[in-house]
């Protein structure tokens, strides 16, 4: 007989040891296994290796509640981070449920049986797994390749081409001119570090401007509570005050962009060299949070710049040389080192396919409930953390919640969930309310959100807490089956 349990976890990352620790509290006794198609936990801080790679938020927030960051280190590098993950699995017991080398390719849902029927790649073969429920904590981009796009003359180039998902622990790059194309998060972790560790020179080559901030990476009220407190008790106020901190700068800049703006100014031009042109290079034409904005620990990227290690160019690419890249302006920036820093490939569900009764389902055609299920799909949950927050206040919430909803269907003798299609009157909307270029590109392929509650996606944690946390779990918009005969195990 296939193996059945009661529910799949897709990625042994955040998410998926989230959704365990949830599922352990809430739901004790529950059958369940995680499945990571890599040989290692971790997700994002197993995957990436380039230089200086680090958390994005707060690691107050960006670390579980169940585990306390106990630290005044604020940003975290990602060999931290990584065994930070680590420990809490664990410690918790989550480890032994993780099953490595298992990638999902299929998943079938079958209402004549009522579970999900999973065909899964191990050690070059096919096996199957069932389950009563699946949950995708498997994150957003595509592993296996980064956004690349072609290059004319990239043959040509005579250097090292390299994408931050695929850094070459083996690379040389002491002494080297760099040129880093792109302007998003891992350029402006990628530059400082590269020049800390050696690079001769490195540029930041860009076509737009994105809004950058400077924060300090330890966090003095954080050391004063850690010493004055016990370890728990000062965790809940760090990490409230990293929350309510957070919420207030994103309100702030969505509801005073001009003032947000202006701060952002001030902090980089208090560290760059005299006279540099900020309009040109750091001042997008969008507004704040119409993209991430990106996190610069301390300045550095703007420190570097001033001491003349780094510099930032605002232009577009005519060509790769043998020695370098000419720009449309004419321009000729020479590189031993070329770094594609442009950005990640969408991929919804680490591109397994979906099928309900073998019929394949386009999951760009459903609507999302309350950021987590979707419509037309039976017993079937993901998580998808904040764009503007750290990651795991909402997949901690989402965990919250499907512990529930579980609980509930146990409860009332249901073995059946699934959200309906929402009416005509909710305008269906982008997934993700941001216009950054890795989303634009998969917007075709995202599910849709809504234009009214419970479809419509929120980013705002102060508002889920209370939504997601004590809202109530049998609305109209979920349909519930009764199980007709026991399921076998």
């Amino acid at each position: 007989m296939t193996e059945f349990v009661d529910v799949v976890i897709v990625g042994a990352g955040i998410s998926g040891i989230s959704a365990a620790w949830h599922l352990q509290q809430q739901r004790p006794g529950t059958k369940y296994a995680i499945l990571e198609r890599r040989d290692k936990l971790g997700g994002t801080w197993d995957l990436f290796k380039y230089p200086g790679i680090r958390s994005d938020s707060d690691m107050y927030t960006l670390g579980f509640h169940f585990k306390p960051w106990a630290t005044d280190q604020m940003i975290a590098d990602g060999p931290s981070i990584w065994n930070y993950l680590n420990e809490a699995a664990s410690e918790n017991g989550i480890a032994q449920h993780v099953r490595y080398g298992h990638k999902v390719v299929a998943a079938n849902w079958s209402d004549e049986d009522r579970r999900w029927e999973l065909t899964i790649e191990r050690d070059g073969e096919e096996i199957q797994l069932n389950a009563g429920f699946l949950w995708a904590c498997s994150g957003y981009y595509n592993y296996d390749q980064g956004f690349s796009p072609e290059f004319p003359g990239a043959d040509d180039f005579a250097g090292t081409i390299i994408h931050p998902q695929h850094w070459p622990e083996d690379l040389d790059y002491q002494g080297k001119k760099i040129v880093v194309i792109g302007s998003g998060a891992t350029a402006i972790t990628l530059i400082p570090a590269l020049i800390d560790n050696g690079a001769g020179h490195v540029t930041m080559l860009q076509r737009t401007p994105t809004y950058i901030g400077s924060l300090p990476d330890k966090d003095p009220f954080a050391a004063r509570a850690y010493r004055l407190l016990p370890e728990k008790t000062a965790y809940t106020a760090v990490r409230w005050k990293a929350i309510l901190a957070a919420t207030g700068q994103y309100q702030l800049a969505r509801a005073l962009p001009n003032v947000f703006r202006k701060a952002l100014r001030t902090m980089a031009e208090r560290r760059l060299p005299e006279g540099f042109d900020y309009d040109k290079h750091f001042a997008p034409d969008y507004k704040p949070w119409d993209q991430r904005v990106c996190l610069a620990p301390n300045g550095d990227i703007f420190k570097a710049i001033r001491k003349g290690k780094a510099d930032v160019v605002t232009d577009t690419i005519e060509r790769f040389t043998t020695d370098g890249i000419l720009l449309s302006s004419g321009e000729k920036l020479d590189a031993d080192i070329i770094v594609t820093a442009t950005g990640l490939n969408v991929q919804f569900f680490g591109g397994a396919k979906v099928l309900r009764n073998g019929e394949p389902q386009d999951l760009a055609d459903s609507v999302a409930y309350r950021g987590m299920m979707l419509s037309n799909v039976p017993n079937m949950a993901f998580t998808f953390g904040y764009t503007n927050a750290s990651w795991t206040l909402k997949a901690d919430l989402t965990s919250e919640y499907v512990s529930r909803l579980l609980n509930y269907m146990a409860e009332n003798g249901y073995d059946t969930v699934v959200p309906r299609e929402p009416g005509s009157d909710v305008e269906r909307l982008p997934f993700v309310d941001l216009t950054s270029g890795y989303i634009k590109r998969a917007l075709d392929r995202l599910p849709k959100s809504g234009s009214k509650a419970p479809w419509r996606l929120k980013q705002n944690y102060l508002v889920d807490l209370r939504v997601i946390r004590n809202g109530k779990i049998d609305g109209d918009e979920l349909a519930f089956t009764k199980a007709r005969t026991p399921v076998a195990v």
